[in-house]
């Protein structure tokens, strides 16, 4: 399979437990096993196959924005590390759920949230802390 092809399996296995998230937040099979394990797993799989087979023979590095770029010129680990972004902003979409739920955000506030961070990672969860921060200051005030 060529980086491209795995790229496209990637994205919508990740774009299925996103909708996944966005539409069935309050089955636990969903947010319990899909999205926080199987699919996380699956990816995690993936991206230290690529890193054992490939980063060896790859050019570049980490310690240096150059370096980066360089590693990043090799399509194997551009894949990698856009699997890693993939891994990460789900599992932070996937704890945004879980701490809506236990803080009583309702989930439509949460869909904008979980729609930026799929798009943008940090982004999302900056919305999502300010939606929860706003949230909890509106109860407090009721209080």
């Amino acid at each position: 399979m060529t980086p491209e092809q795995v790229f496209s399996i990637a994205n919508l296995v990740a774009m299925g437990a996103w909708i996944m998230l966005v539409v069935l937040p309050r089955q636990q099979w969903v947010t319990g096993v899909v999205t926080s394990v199987v699919v996380p797993g699956l990816f995690a799989l993936l991206y230290s196959a690529i890193v054992v087979t490939t980063f060896a023979s790859t050019p570049g590095g980490f310690s240096t924005l150059e370096a980066v770029r360089t590693l990043f010129g090799s399509p194997w680990a551009l894949l990698a590390g856009w699997v890693h972004y993939l891994t990460f902003d789900l599992l932070i979409g996937t704890w945004g759920v879980h701490d809506s739920r236990e803080r009583g955000v309702p989930h439509l506030l949460v869909v904008p949230c979980l729609i930026m961070t799929f798009l943008l990672g940090p982004a999302g969860w900056l919305l999502y802390m300010g939606v929860r921060s706003a949230r909890s200051r509106v109860i407090a005030a009721r209080i």
